[in-house]
């Protein structure tokens, strides 16, 4: 398996109603399971910096599985608002990919 690191930057002034937003649908998680996402962590800092972790098979494989379901589109049109610019949206390289180079296994 092969593990995929991002940062995405949510709005300072939207931070509380994203966390109280951010309860994902049953659906979501069956469709970013089928797509090949494993171990899928998010992490945030005070100031609104997420930190996303996840591991697949082919992260860019799984990325493209999500990215064609319907039920990305609806949770992605839902969570744009508190993202700054196109962050937020995986599938058009909105957040910022960061390289692996170390893991310890």
């Amino acid at each position: 398996m092969k593990r995929a690191c991002f940062l995405l930057q949510l709005k300072e002034d939207l931070i509380g109603e994203y966390r109280e937003a951010h309860d994902v649908w049953p659906q979501m998680l069956a469709a970013l399971s089928e797509a090949g996402f494993r171990n899928y962590s998010l992490f945030m800092r005070p100031d609104g910096l997420i930190v996303g972790y996840f591991g697949a098979d082919d992260p860019q494989a799984a990325l493209e599985a999500i990215g064609e379901t319907e039920v990305n589109a609806r949770w992605q049109q839902n969570m744009a608002r508190f993202f700054t610019g196109r962050s937020g949206d995986l599938q058009e390289g909105g957040p910022e990919w960061l390289e692996e180079y170390f893991h310890l296994p």
